[in-house]
């Protein structure tokens, strides 16, 4: 019998969709333009090639997103709050600076693109229309409290039903796409091995950690019930639960529409010798001839949905982790003018994203730069985490469990072996 009183929720009753918050919503914020655009060229290019990759990744993306949101839920604070308490002060500098370089050029690709996709639906100026998406979100961001917020970015993840629907409308060969995951068709080339390393780094990407660690303080500070577990261990055992299914779904439902977006690529560009893709947009404008209107106006319209759930999480992260770095108050509930430091680094990583869009920069160089950058700040941070997680001064009695150390651990190992292989294919 379950004691009410020691639950995090005190026993209401709530529908399945109300326990998916965090993880549904870090996990759809993973799938942004800029990872259209990577699993677009990757299917494209090789195919059905890399759809293995997506199942090997899916594990590895569940573990460490619980880890992040685990140490948030145990502690009561975000990653880069947390590794201030216990680490170098100089370390979380050179990681947050990382993190906030790679975060604005990430924000100002979506934002592009989220311009170009709606210029290819109704025509117009992509500039002003990217322009006019960044400042709605900014705008919700600031005005709306966290707890009004949160509900839409869940229902904004209805927008990558779009790419399943994409899937519906054009014609599949699953027994090769089944055949093809059972036994990979891998190329053994620098090429393949460029597009495995940009895969694994658009899926597991730090601004997803601190995303998901920081909600889940949010919802403490929200709550009139909810403390952080170290001070109120009888709550855990429901809230690591809803942990656990929160993430294990968002992280499946992420991994399931990268896999739709590659299979769409896959069936209808590269199976017409189309391989060489460089944007969202790009890859949606190519549907049109060769699989019809239907199928190019759900893409360019998915494109759009995604990007004003993603765009918000990134500006949204980089302001918690950099709130956390310095020791200032951070979070969506608060005013303003109560947490000055934190609404002004959103602005300024929005407006930078913004600003980026109006410079010469290729914004095929700067996601690249961006992979880059991403690739050498998640291996370190990841590391930390693992450390965090195993630490009982950091979470008490709520060390993570040996399934979570295994998976996360070879999560790390993975993401520094893309490290490796992309700096040793540097000149491909």
């Amino acid at each position: 019998m379950v004691d009410h009183e020691n639950t995090e929720d005190g026993g209401i009753e709530k529908p399945p969709w109300a326990n998916l918050s965090a993880g549904l919503i870090t996990g759809a914020a993973d799938d942004d333009p800029s990872g259209i655009a990577t699993y677009s060229q990757v299917g494209a290019a090789f195919g059905y090639g890399m759809l293995w990759c997506v199942l090997v990744t899916m594990p590895l993306m569940i573990a460490i997103q619980a880890i992040s949101a685990g140490i948030g839920r145990v502690t009561g604070h975000g990653l880069m709050d947390g590794m201030r308490k216990h680490y170098s002060h100089r370390l979380v500098y050179v990681l947050m600076g990382l993190t906030l370089v790679a975060n604005v050029i990430n924000l100002a690709a979506d934002i592009g693109a989220m311009g170009a996709a709606l210029k290819l639906l109704i025509g117009g100026p992509a500039l002003l229309y990217a322009a006019g998406f960044a400042v709605l979100s900014l705008v919700l961001q600031i005005f709306i409290p966290f707890t009004r917020y949160s509900p839409l970015l869940k229902l904004l993840t209805l927008s990558l039903f779009a790419y399943v629907a994409t899937v519906l409308v054009i014609h599949v060969p699953w027994r090769a796409v089944l055949l093809s995951v059972v036994v990979p068709p891998i190329s053994w080339n620098a090429k393949y091995a460029v597009g495995l390393v940009a895969l694994l780094g658009t899926t597991i990407s730090p601004y997803l950690f601190l995303w998901q660690a920081a909600q889940e303080v949010e919802e403490i500070g929200s709550s009139k019930r909810r403390r952080a577990l170290r001070w109120a261990p009888l709550q855990a055992p429901s809230a690591l639960r809803r942990i656990g299914i929160d993430t294990t779904v968002g992280m499946i439902f992420s991994n399931l529409i990268s896999f739709f977006i590659i299979l769409t690529s896959a069936v209808v560009l590269h199976a017409h010798g189309k391989t060489d893709i460089q944007s969202s947009a790009e890859a949606a404008e190519a549907l049109r001839p060769l699989a019809g209107d239907l199928a190019f106006a759900l893409f360019a319209a998915g494109i759009i949905g995604t990007g004003l759930l993603a765009v918000p999480v990134l500006a949204g992260a980089t302001a918690y982790g950099a709130s956390g770095a310095f020791g200032q108050r951070s979070g969506l509930e608060n005013k303003p003018r109560k947490a000055k430091f934190f609404y002004g680094v959103l602005i300024f990583a929005s407006l930078a994203g913004i600003a980026l869009n109006l410079t010469p920069l290729d914004p095929i160089k700067a996601l690249y730069w961006s992979a880059v950058v991403n690739g050498v700040t998640a291996v370190p941070l990841m590391i930390v985490m693992m450390l965090m997680g195993s630490s009982r001064k950091v979470m008490g009695e709520f060390t993570m469990p040996w399934q979570l150390k295994v998976f996360g651990w070879m999560a790390t190992v993975a993401m520094a072996a893309a490290a490796v292989v992309m700096f040793a294919t540097w000149e491909t």
